[in-house]
C-alpha cells in the first residue's frame, strides 16, 4: 500500500472564500484532485510542516473550541447537507478542515459514531466538551424535522451573534486590564531598582528623610519577602476560588454579585440577556419544546443567577404559568424583556419577540462597551498618573530637604 502524505493546503471556494487545512493523499496530484472534487481552487499546496507550513503549538493556549470554531463548523456542514453531499462524507471533509486539533478529534469521533449506527445528535452529544447542549438541541430538532442544513445554519447565526458579543466585551475589558498590568509591573520595577539607588544617594549626603520617603524606602526593603509572598497569596486565592465556584450555591451567590457590580455589572446583565433571547430564539424557531429549551438555555447564559431564572420559567410553564410571570418578579431582567415576552406569548410569536431582544440587547452591548472604553481611558490615565507623581514626591521630597541643610 503506497505510503500518504500530509498536505497543508490554502484554497477559494467557488462563492470567493479562502480556505486552508490539511489533506492526505498518496502525492501532490491525488491531493489536488481531492481538493477539486471538493469544489476548491487551490492556491498553494506544500507538505504539512515543512516551510511556512510549519506549525508552532504553544500548550494550552489557543487549543480550545470557541464560538468562531463552531459556527465555521455549523456554517460549512449546512452547505455541504444542503448541496446534498452524504452525511459521512461531509464530516469527513469537516474533519480535515478543521483549524482547532481538538475539534477535529471530536469530528472524528462524531464520525465513527455515526458509522456505528448512532444518531447525528447523539454522537455530538457524546462530545459534550466540545459542542454545547443547546447546539446538540438544534441538531436532533433539524433531524427529526428533516431539515437540518436550516438547523445548522441557525446554529452558525448564533454562533456567529455570540462571537461578536465577546468580542466586544473583551474590547471594554482590555484596555483597563493591560494598564493595571503595566502600572503594577512598573511599581515594582520602581520598588526594586529605582528606590535602592536614591536610598544610597540620600544615605551619603546625611540627609533626613520625610515620612513619605521612609515609607516607600521600606516597603522597597519589603519587596524581597513580601512580591513572593503577594504572588503565592495570590494564586492560592484564584485555586480557591475556581475550587468554590464549583459549588452551585456559590456559583450562584458570585454570579448574583457580578450582576450587581458597578459600571460592569449592567453590561454583564444585558450580554446574559442577549444570550438568553437568542438561545432560547433559536430552539423555538426549530421546533424544541418549550421546556426542552429553557433547560438547554439556563447552562448556555453563562450566568448562574440568569440560569436559575429560567427553571423558574421551566416550572411555571409545567404548572400551566406563563413564562412573563417569573420575568416580572424577578430584578434580574428589565420590565421590557417580561413585557415582550407576555406579548409573544398573548400574539403566538414569542420566537419574534425573542429575536427582536436579542437584537435590541446586541446594539445595547456594543453602545455600552464603547462608552465604557471612552469613559475608562481618562480615568485609568489619571489613576496611573497619580500612582507615578505620588511616587516621584516621595524620592524628591529628600533634595529639598537637603538643598534647604545645604543652605542653612
Amino acid at each position: 500500500m503506497p505510503a500518504v502524505t500530509t498536505f497543508a493546503y490554502e484554497s477559494r471556494t467557488i462563492e470567493g472564500k479562502r480556505a486552508k487545512g490539511n489533506i492526505e493523499a498518496v502525492d501532490r496530484a491525488a491531493a489536488q484532485d481531492s481538493l477539486f472534487n471538493q469544489g476548491m481552487i487551490v492556491m498553494s499546496l506544500d507538505e504539512a510542516g515543512s516551510g511556512l507550513h510549519r506549525e508552532l503549538h504553544i500548550p494550552g493556549l489557543g487549543s480550545s473550541v470557541g464560538p468562531k470554531d463552531l459556527s465555521l463548523f455549523a456554517r460549512q456542514f449546512s452547505t455541504m447537507t444542503s448541496s446534498g453531499l452524504p452525511l459521512m462524507r461531509a464530516l469527513s471533509i469537516l474533519e480535515q478542515q478543521a483549524g482547532k486539533e481538538k475539534l477535529a478529534v471530536a469530528i472524528r469521533k462524531v464520525r465513527t459514531d455515526v458509522q456505528g449506527g448512532s444518531s447525528l445528535s447523539g454522537a455530538m452529544g457524546a462530545q459534550a466538551d466540545v459542542f454545547p447542549t443547546l447546539m446538540v438541541n438544534l441538531v436532533q430538532a433539524g433531524e427529526t424535522g428533516g431539515f437540518l442544513d436550516q438547523a445548522l445554519r441557525r446554529i452558525a447565526d448564533t454562533y456567529e451573534s455570540e462571537a461578536k458579543l465577546r468580542s466586544s466585551v473583551k474590547a471594554a475589558l482590555t484596555y483597563p486590564v493591560v494598564v493595571l498590568i503595566f502600572s503594577l509591573l512598573m511599581v515594582v520595577g520602581v520598588l526594586v531598582f529605582i528606590v535602592p539607588i536614591f536610598e544610597k544617594m540620600f544615605a551619603s549626603l546625611n540627609g533626613t528623610l520625610p515620612l513619605p520617603t521612609r515609607i516607600l524606602v521600606s516597603i522597597s526593603h519589603a519587596m524581597i519577602w513580601l512580591g513572593p509572598v503577594l504572588l503565592a497569596l495570590a494564586i492560592l486565592a484564584v485555586l480557591g476560588f475556581r475550587r468554590a465556584v464549583q459549588k452551585p450555591e456559590v456559583r450562584l451567590a458570585v454570579d448574583r454579585f457580578k450582576l450587581r457590580v458597578p459600571v460592569f455589572g449592567p453590561l454583564m446583565t444585558k450580554v446574559a440577556i442577549s444570550r438568553f433571547a437568542r438561545n432560547f430564539g433559536t430552539l423555538l424557531a426549530v421546533g424544541v419544546p418549550v421546556l426542552q429549551a429553557l433547560d438547554a438555555v439556563a447552562g448556555a447564559t453563562g450566568n448562574a443567577a440568569v440560569g436559575a431564572v429560567m427553571k423558574d420559567i421551566g416550572r411555571s410553564v409545567r404548572h400551566g404559568g406563563s413564562m412573563a410571570d417569573p420575568l416580572h418578579r424577578t430584578e434580574l431582567f428589565p420590565p421590557m424583556v417580561a413585557q415582550m415576552m407576555e406579548v409573544g406569548e398573548e400574539t403566538g410569536q414569542v420566537g419574534l419577540m425573542l429575536d427582536k431582544l436579542a437584537d435590541f440587547y446586541d446594539h445595547e452591548v456594543e453602545t455600552s462597551t464603547a462608552a465604557l472604553t471612552a469613559a475608562l481611558e481618562p480615568i485609568m490615565i489619571v489613576v496611573l498618573g497619580g500612582v507615578v507623581g505620588s511616587m516621584l514626591i516621595c524620592l524628591y521630597l529628600p533634595m529639598f530637604t537637603i538643598y534647604q541643610n545645604i543652605e542653612s
